[in-house]
């Protein structure tokens, strides 16, 4: 089924649209439309996915273990110092 709907275009959005019916790329300005709407709803439904999915996790982490700030500086200067060891022993190739 398809319904019939009045829309307004800016000047090169028409010229664009017309230059691909043209081009033979697409048969009407409707299904360059049609198209473009299609490509928006794809896009839509896979960044309502990754929003989905982002907050699946960011649910599932928040049930997990907390560490305190206290906790996290340790880690994270014990991290720095194994990094920095591992830079310092190896071999200087200038």
């Amino acid at each position: 089924m398809t319904a019939k709907a009045s829309i307004s275009l800016t000047d090169s959005q028409e010229a664009f649209a017309r230059a691909l019916v043209a081009q033979g790329r697409y048969p009407s300005l409707s299904a360059v439309l049609q198209h473009g709407l299609e490509m928006l709803r794809a896009e839509t439904e896979v960044k309502d996915a990754e929003l989905a999915a982002l907050r699946a996790l960011l649910h599932e982490r928040a049930k997990g273990p907390f560490i305190s700030m206290a906790e996290s500086d340790a880690e994270i200067d014990a991290l720095i110092e194994r990094k920095r060891a591992q830079y310092l022993s190896k071999p200087n190739d200038l």
